[in-house]
């Protein structure tokens, strides 16, 4: 089954990249934090194999982080934009343009260390006998969506960072008619709380 997988990241800009951490960390140490856990997410996805791996960002592909994972992957990782638009006019747009030359696609953010490549391996697999995937989130979002056909329904006009953003997206599911699973729920970092979810020997 031709697949592709996404990783959405924001440019870890000091000041601009996990602000909810800044009170924790510093604006250089949660830039830093950003960081970490994009080369984390990155191993994770390099390690699944896939038919199309993807690093979509945002402003701009300029940070430097950007450009040595891209140089690092060796061709493997195309570098995109995520473009204009809200979280969820992003998402849809990204995984439409592949739905339209892969069978499934996965999404996933970079803020989940527990997005592990055998939690990848279990989505993709998942799709094989379902119309979409969540990994949802503690906070009531969700870090993974996979997706065999595009859904708008799923993503636009939404109101993101809440913590109903997964129980409206299980509504709209049933609502458009789509056949999902859901893998075990795992922890963003996004407050200084969720600090204590970074695996051991991190920071």
């Amino acid at each position: 089954m031709s697949t592709a997988l996404i990783v959405f990241a924001k440019a870890p800009v000091a000041g601009q990249a996990k602000t909810r951490l800044i009170l924790a960390l510093g604006a250089e140490g949660a830039a830093q934090m950003a960081e970490q856990l994009l080369l984390h997410a990155l191993q994770q996805a390099s390690d699944l194999l896939v038919d199309h791996l993807e690093l979509c960002v945002s402003p701009d592909a300029e940070h430097p982080v950007f450009e040595r994972a891209h140089s690092a992957a060796q061709g493997r990782l195309h570098l995109t934009l995520q473009g204009v638009g809200d979280l969820g006019e992003r998402m849809h747009r990204a995984m439409t343009r592949l739905l339209k030359v892969h069978r499934s696609v996965l999404l996933m953010g970079s803020d989940a260390p527990a997005l592990s490549t055998q939690v990848l391996q279990r989505a993709q697999q998942t799709l094989a006998q379902h119309d979409a995937v969540f990994v949802p989130a503690l906070d009531g979002g969700y870090a993974l969506v996979g997706l065999t056909r595009p859904a708008p329904a799923l993503f636009m006009g939404m109101i993101w960072s809440t913590s109903q953003v997964m129980a409206q997206t299980r509504e709209r599911a049933r609502q458009a008619g789509l056949r999902w699973a859901e893998l075990p729920a795992v922890a963003d970092i996004d407050e200084p709380d969720d600090l204590r979810h970074l695996p051991a020997g991190w920071r």
